[in-house]
């Protein structure tokens, strides 16, 4: 098999409709499942699938319901919440991943965002993947932020889903935070933020419970001008699986030649991805 990129039409139960964007290596090893940040397309994602590629690493990059190759866009009567991401799209790529390439080592993870909603896929799949990659992503939960930021976010959690209900969708260009986000997923995203735990309308399935019963090997990795996303808020996402044995990693601009902020990795992924990469299972 020579080095290449796939795109695999998927339709979900429900007729949504989005494309799977895949980086195959010359001799894979693994598959990752990998799960964008908040109002980011896959297609950003392409040098970091291309670094992993290197180690042997196939990598299918989902695509968010309302972003990038989705059919669908947020917006007065078209909303979504976490259940239609978890148990509607994910389970549709999961599928698609598993057809393309079955019998090899499966990593899930995901960039913020992605990252949490890779944890909650494992509480309700917990034999998708043996092992779970976590980059710049932590639980937003206010109280695992660091003062004085921690005393803000409240109102920006309350604030946020009320914009997006006023104008049937997140305006997250212009405000700077997100995409255009469907009310449902920030009214989600809002009530972890201000309670700590994760559980989405319509699933009735404990997320905490499930979470906490699964056991993949989790790598985690924090940048040190990450805001968004400090050590604290990663620390807290994977106190929720006691039973996984977790390594984390602090990286900063010396490391990721760039700045070491939310984003910026995204451009020059390599040394993240080396250090994902060490010992990975392989099929």
């Amino acid at each position: 098999m020579s080095d290449g990129i796939e795109e695999i039409q998927v339709r979900a139960e429900d007729g949504h409709r989005f494309s799977l964007s895949v980086t195959l290596p010359r001799d894979p090893v693994a598959t990752l499942l990998w799960l964008p940040a908040l109002g980011v397309a896959a297609r950003h994602y392409q040098p970091f699938a291309q670094s992993l590629a290197r180690h042997g690493i196939a990598t299918f990059m989902h695509e968010w319901r309302g972003h990038g190759s989705s059919s669908l866009r947020a917006g007065h009567g078209c909303d979504w919440g976490y259940r239609e991401l978890l148990t509607v799209d994910l389970p549709a790529s999961e599928a698609a991943l598993r057809q393309r390439l079955p019998g090899l080592a499966r990593v899930v993870g995901g960039h913020s965002l992605g990252g949490q909603l890779a944890c909650c896929h494992l509480g309700l799949a917990p034999d998708a993947a043996g092992q779970l990659w976590l980059v710049a992503s932590g639980a937003p939960y206010w109280r695992a932020f660091p003062r004085p930021l921690r005393y803000a976010l409240p109102f920006a959690y309350r604030f946020l889903p009320w914009l997006a209900r006023r104008f049937g969708a997140l305006p997250g260009r212009r405000i700077g935070f997100g995409g255009q986000e469907a009310p449902g997923v920030m009214a989600d995203w809002a009530s972890t933020a201000l309670t700590g735990r994760y559980a989405a309308r319509g699933i009735e399935v404990d997320l905490e419970r499930a979470m906490a019963s699964a056991a993949p090997r989790v790598r985690g990795v924090v940048l040190d001008d990450d805001w968004l996303a400090p050590i604290s808020s990663l620390d807290f996402l994977l106190a929720k699986f006691p039973n996984a044995p977790t390594q984390s990693r602090r990286m900063g601009a010396v490391h990721v030649d760039t700045e070491a902020d939310h984003f910026a990795w995204m451009r020059t992924p390599d040394a993240i991805a080396d250090w994902l990469c060490e010992g990975v299972e392989r099929g």
